[in-house]
């Protein structure tokens, strides 16, 4: 169901610190660095689900949710394209224009905002 978690950090290697060494106890691989701008750091694999901790992309100081997206697994590019246009019916608003190819190959994507605001997206692979 879900693909990844991503929240912000102010103090980004104090933050690293913290998640390589509580997510290590839990047995999920810290996979370091993930991007350069804005810098990010990544754990997990994408068969079981990943986590990032970044510092948010607006440059502003994080805070619950700034810089932060909760992505859910699609099974196919029609449910994606479908939760996209039900999300759009019930209060939610577009982020970046329908679910397109996206950042890793052969998947396609879809970003969103809830009623709240709360950043959320899709992705369906093939």
């Amino acid at each position: 169901m879900f693909f990844h978690v991503m929240v912000g950090a102010n103090d980004l290697e104090a933050s690293r610190s913290f998640y390589d060494a509580t997510l290590e106890a839990l047995g999920v691989p810290a996979r370091g660095k993930f991007r350069e701008d804005p810098e990010a750091y990544m754990y997990g694999d994408p068969q079981s689900g990943l986590f990032f901790v970044t510092r948010p992309i607006n440059g502003d100081d994080a805070c619950h949710a700034n810089g932060g997206t909760i992505m859910f697994k699609a099974p196919s590019v029609a449910a994606l394209e479908a939760w996209y246009a039900a999300g759009l019916a019930s209060g939610g608003s577009d982020v970046s224009g329908p679910p397109t190819a996206g950042g890793l190959p052969g998947s396609t994507m879809g970003y969103l905002r809830d009623p709240t605001g709360n950043k959320i997206a899709a992705i369906a692979f093939g």
